[in-house]
């Protein structure tokens, strides 16, 4: 389990993140909702490191990553898988040596058990004929494909994956969301997902976060998203259904 405890953060005055505390559990797809600006991004990077909290500290199965020397925190982030945004591929490696490049500069294993692991990865998104293309040969979701691939590769523990539908068409990210949900299930892994596409939110998550200036403004299990009383949760909710209508108009 990952835990934040009351962690907080600011740049120069203003403040970004106050007094924030929030578990993810294991087995189980955690969404971090809201909207741009709200906080959502900066928990996510206080969590995994990227940004060091002002106050409070984030916990890794019981184990204070905040206050962990570098070595410490590099054992803890062997653990872990990202998939970015934009996939965040090596324009310059082929597929399969994407898939590789995370073995290589971690793992313990002979050349030809990396190979057969990512092996096994890509063909667990179904991608294992496209080992010797390039991204740009790929289309979006196949990409977003290679990039899961890639982010399981190190068998991680815990799973961040930044807007993981972004730029896809509604298709596309379905079958993106169903393998989230898969591979968590698989593995039993820790799954962190941030996102304001509410289809990915009522199709793959198990349990939300909802930040708002700053704050969490509401959490609980996907069923209770509905009948949530909570006025800001209800018009980010209102506003998600009224692009998604307008998308659908324009396409």
């Amino acid at each position: 389990m990952i835990e934040i405890h009351q962690v907080s953060k600011s740049f120069g005055a203003q403040t970004v993140l106050q007094d924030v505390s929030a578990q993810f559990h294991p087995g189980k797809v955690n969404f971090i909702i809201g909207r741009s600006g709200s906080g959502k991004s900066v928990m996510t990077k206080c969590t995994v490191g990227l940004l060091e909290p002002d106050e409070g500290h984030v916990t890794f199965d019981g184990r204070n990553f905040t206050n962990m020397d570098r070595r410490g925190r590099k054992a803890v982030r062997q653990e872990i898988g990202m998939l970015f945004q934009g996939s965040a591929l090596f324009d310059s490696m082929t597929v399969g040596e994407n898939v590789l490049f995370p073995l290589r500069m971690f793992s313990d294993l002979t050349e030809s058990q990396m190979r057969e692991r990512a092996a096994f990865c890509l063909e667990r998104v179904e991608l294992n004929h496209a080992t010797d293309k390039f991204p740009s040969e790929l289309s979006g979701g196949m990409q977003k494909r290679v990039g899961i691939a890639r982010a399981i590769s190190m068998n991680p523990k815990y799973l961040f994956c930044d807007e993981p539908n972004s730029g896809l068409d509604p298709q596309t990210a379905i079958v993106i969301d169903k393998l989230i949900v898969d591979l968590t299930c698989e593995f039993n892994m820790t799954t962190v997902v941030v996102s304001h596409d509410m289809n990915s939110v009522m199709e793959a998550s198990d349990f939300i976060h909802f930040v708002h200036e700053g704050r969490i403004a509401w959490n609980g299990e996907t069923s209770e998203l509905v009948t949530a009383k909570n006025e800001a949760l209800s018009e980010f909710i209102y506003a998600s259904k009224i692009m998604r209508e307008l998308r659908k108009t324009r396409s």
